[in-house]
């Protein structure tokens, strides 16, 4: 079984590029994010015709995650626990039914933070708290799980190609990566960490300064498996190719393939 996560920048604008990506890679289960459109408006029937049932958590202009499916999605669940008044759509979740088993997943889009002098580091801070408090729960259920997407954390000086470059920043500071760390702690695995040690393997590539051309990107987009997920990895890589097409995200996709 394959999953995936992808911060496609406006589903919409790379619409191709994302099915011809689907098309190729073949996922079997896609993690959307930065989808940036409501449910009524989302492309429903041209990702249905490739053969994915669809759980959608939309928002005008902003945010958006979806999962996508070639297997039953049931108990799909909108919205991070804790989260009275929080109307950002960054956090869906659903149970996969796969061999007569399941697996949980969850598409995450992590707010990113900055400025960090302003209230948006606060909320960044708050809602890595609800994450982590709510996959403490989650590891309860002994389950395989798989939190997937743009966590908008750079984890370690290897995975940026410049630190000094991203010191203060909210992806690379130290409370940002201190909550990353969290979240390992209570017995998460990062896929990609387990299967290469390699350094300055990324994610992301900003549009401005050439920095796809100089290959001076981050890998902010991740893959977190509670041990039961983990038991089962068999591979993960980071499709950086796509990267490369004419009009495409700013992120790539990440994937992970499990013995299910």
């Amino acid at each position: 079984m394959k999953i995936a996560s992808f911060n496609v920048n406006s589903l919409k604008a790379r619409l191709g590029n994302v099915k011809d990506w689907l098309k190729d890679a073949d996922p079997d289960v896609v993690c959307l994010q930065e989808t940036k459109c409501t449910d009524d408006t989302f492309p429903r029937g041209e990702l249905e015709d490739l053969g994915y049932n669809l759980a959608i958590h939309g928002q005008k202009t902003y945010n958006g995650v979806a999962i996508l499916s070639k297997h039953p999605i049931e108990d799909a669940a909108p919205g991070l626990p804790e989260g009275d008044g929080d109307d950002h759509a960054r956090y869906l979740e659903a149970v996969i039914s796969v061999n007569g088993a399941a697996v949980r997943v969850a598409s995450i889009y992590l707010p990113n933070g900055n400025p960090v002098d302003t209230e948006k580091f606060a909320y960044k801070l708050a809602w890595m708290d609800r994450l982590a408090r709510h996959a403490k729960n989650l590891l309860k259920y002994e389950e395989p799980f798989v939190l997937a997407g743009d966590y908008n954390v750079i984890p370690m000086p290897e995975d940026v190609y410049d630190p000094a470059a991203w010191e203060g920043d909210a992806l690379y500071r130290p409370e940002s990566r201190a909550r990353f760390r969290t979240l390992l702690n209570l017995g998460l695995t990062d896929a990609f960490r387990a299967c290469h040690t390699e350094p300055h393997r990324y994610t992301f590539w900003d549009y401005q300064a050439g920095r796809w051309q100089k290959d001076q990107g981050i890998r902010i987009d991740h893959l977190l498996l509670s041990p039961q997920a983990a038991d089962r990895l068999v591979a993960c890589d980071i499709d950086k190719d796509i990267r490369d097409r004419e009009k495409p995200s700013d992120h790539v996709p990440i994937w992970a393939e499990f013995d299910f």
